[in-house]
């Protein structure tokens, strides 16, 4: 399997590229007014606006640093009732991959409810790499905030 590594401070973790749309340089961002913190705004992708979370500022409490490296990541996010939705996470050093079979990782032996999204380890010569999921990486409010059903009463 191929993973997309990045940056949450000094630690390094991975995405399953099999759910990543696309990697864009962090340009062209629209802030909402009033928006929880973890939310970044929107971007434009192919003449669609997509939501933009800042994973430093929802795993952290702080926003991503402003690099040439720090990107938004387009992922698929899952959703059994309509379908995935397009979702921008802003992530810092957005700029290698790795491949690793599924059996190279193993539970991290460490369960945070509020950190569902954190999943198995695995190592390399510079150390830990924990994968998310990114089934889990929105807490239910924010989900709904992001993906409420626009449509209008007839």
């Amino acid at each position: 399997m191929l993973f997309l590594l990045f940056q949450l401070g000094t630690e390094r973790y991975a995405l399953d590229a099999g759910q990543v749309v696309a990697v864009l340089p962090r340009l062209g961002v629209k802030e909402i007014p009033h928006a929880p913190p973890a939310v970044a705004g929107l971007c434009h992708y192919r003449g669609s606006p997509a939501p933009v979370i800042d994973l430093g500022q929802l795993a952290l409490g702080r926003p991503c640093a402003n690099r040439l490296s720090t990107r938004i990541v387009l992922v698929h996010f899952p959703d059994p009732s309509h379908g995935p939705h397009l979702l921008g996470l802003l992530a810092e050093r957005a700029t290698e991959t790795l491949r690793r079979d599924e059996s190279d990782f193993v539970p991290a032996g460490v369960s945070i409810d509020a950190a569902s999204y954190l999943g198995p380890v695995t190592a390399d010569a510079r150390g830990l790499i924990q994968r998310i999921e990114v089934q889990h990486l929105l807490p239910p409010t924010l989900q709904a905030l992001l993906f409420k059903n626009e449509a209008m009463p007839a």
